[in-house]
């Protein structure tokens, strides 16, 4: 009954704190003009990665011959907070959620295919509305392959879809330049970044997103950073074999699970391939690398201008990545691994360095922190909050009691069902739509690996229901209640089984 009571508070403070942040919540609504706060207007610089997990970093100790000694040093003077989430564990549908402020089923970009709907605004045009100076490099992929200029910007530097890790083409501005000489695309856009900060207008405040394709698979490391992990191997998880024992029958595991452990996305035929997990994680690795020594060349520059101490770091991955973990690798399903990102937060001059706050935080949260550093009041369809009181101490500002998941089926890749989930800071519920199969709900505390499923115990059903009733109220609050659908006439790139098949 303790349990049962604390969940039920937990859920009465979801709905406080969810009539505030989700009220008026249509992605539709024309939104107002933006109105300033009295506040000298902060400059921001946003660094997102692609399939970063939340603690492969030198400073978690996670790999214990990981080095990443520029994100170790970001967490120290700044903030780490480990408890970020992504809204759906995707590129495009993160990404989206990032520059719009909005959940999924609301900006409509559902997976790496659904185009922009084309009423959809992104958090830096208010910033560039506002007087801000503006500039994106790198990759944008939002659930189109294009490399066009996009509002908000007031600089460009992009490449189609995924791009290549190795003598990209960027459209800069509208001109597509190709670069040879085995020109490595993070060094590449951590160049162009810098020379737009030297060469930016000195009496405007600036906002940057410098948008990495690393360490997205195919993994490929600088030239100079090959073979610096050679050999090296992780501890697998303790979630690694039951699959293929069959163990997970007994831990309640739903069967798709063990299903995909033979599938793309799965340990025993990775991507198709099966070179082994431990060589796979060591070339992530080692293309991570060339991102570390990225922040520190930018934190290089900020230092050397006068700038390191007034400007808004922010460093984020789009997703997370499982490696091992249920017998799964890459990312899509609601487990800590996937859905879990890092977040380095730094800016002295707003707080002291050294914290490690506890608060869930998520990426639908990046636009009204960055507005609100802005001095600018976010528009009512953005849901999210601002994290900045969370690391200054202000608990004045209520902190999220839970964070709300949606995945949704993908032609391509089929293995994987659609998904919503919740999670507090005690449990986790995940439930699955369209397949015959049984649903999930950890107890993080006592179960951080998520390796026994409560869902049939007598005495959790109280909180599998309420949870469950929480998400559908979730989604009716943000106009959800529906599974998008798209046009997909073409053969599934990622089923193996049935290749060249419509």
């Amino acid at each position: 009954m303790k349990t049962i009571r604390t969940l039920v508070f937990t859920l009465s403070c979801l709905v406080l704190f969810g009539n505030r942040a989700y009220a008026n919540y249509d992605s539709d609504t024309i939104i107002s003009p933006i109105k300033k706060v009295k506040k000298k207007p902060r400059n921001v610089i946003f660094i997102l990665t692609d399939d970063h997990r939340y603690d492969y970093m030198g400073f978690t100790g996670k790999v214990p011959w990981l080095e990443t000694p520029n994100m170790d040093k970001l967490a120290s003077e700044g903030a780490y907070l480990p408890n970020t989430f992504v809204t759906t564990s995707l590129c495009s549908p993160s990404r989206a959620s990032i520059l719009t402020g909005q959940f999924s089923h609301s900006h409509t970009i559902v997976d790496n295919q659904a185009p922009d709907p084309g009423n959809l605004t992104y958090f830096p045009q208010y910033l560039e509305k506002a007087g801000y100076q503006t500039s994106f490099f790198g990759k944008w992929h939002m659930g189109d392959h294009g490399d066009e200029p996009q509002p908000g910007f007031t600089h460009w530097e992009s490449f189609r879809g995924q791009g290549v890790y190795y003598n990209p083409t960027l459209n800069i501005n509208g001109t597509r330049v190709s670069y040879k000489d085995s020109t490595y695309i993070t060094d590449l856009l951590t160049e162009h970044a810098v020379d737009w900060l030297d060469k930016r207008d000195k009496k405007k405040p600036f906002f940057m997103y410098l948008s990495h394709k690393a360490v997205h698979a195919a993994f490929k490391p600088a030239k100079r950073h090959k073979g610096r992990y050679k050999g090296k191997r992780i501890e697998l998880p303790s979630t690694y074999d039951q699959t293929k024992t069959g163990k997970y029958r007994d831990l309640k595991w739903p069967q798709w699970v063990a299903n995909q452990r033979v599938s793309w996305h799965g340990v025993d035929y990775m991507y198709h391939e099966n070179d082994g997990i431990y060589d796979m994680v060591v070339d992530y690795c080692e293309t991570l690398l060339g991102v570390d020594e990225s922040i520190g060349t930018i934190m290089d520059y900020l230092k050397k201008e006068g700038l390191d101490e007034s400007t808004l770091v922010i460093y984020m991955g789009d997703n997370g990545f499982s490696w091992g973990e249920h017998g799964l690798i890459d990312k899509r399903h609601f487990y800590e691994e996937s859905v879990k990102v890092p977040l380095l937060v730094r800016c002295p001059e707003l707080f002291e360095g050294g914290k490690t706050p506890k608060q869930m935080v998520q990426n639908i949260d990046i636009g009204p922190t960055v507005l609100a550093e802005a001095g600018i009041n976010k528009p009512d369809n953005m849901p999210g909050v601002s994290f900045i009181p969370i690391l200054t101490g202000d608990s004045s500002t209520p902190s999220r009691k839970e964070v709300f998941y949606e995945y949704y089926w993908e032609y391509d890749f089929p293995m994987t069902p659609t998904v919503f989930g919740m999670r507090t800071d005690r449990y986790k519920y995940i439930k699955y739509q369209g397949i015959w199969d049984r649903n999930e709900l950890y107890d993080l505390q006592n179960d951080p690996d998520e390796m026994y499923n409560l869902i049939a115990d007598p005495d959790k059903q109280e909180i599998a229901k309420e949870m469950s009733t929480a998400i559908y109220d979730w989604l009716e609050r943000t106009n959800g209640m529906h599974i998008p659908l798209k046009r997909t006439i073409k053969y599934r790139f990622g089923d193996y089984k049935h290749m060249n098949e419509y």
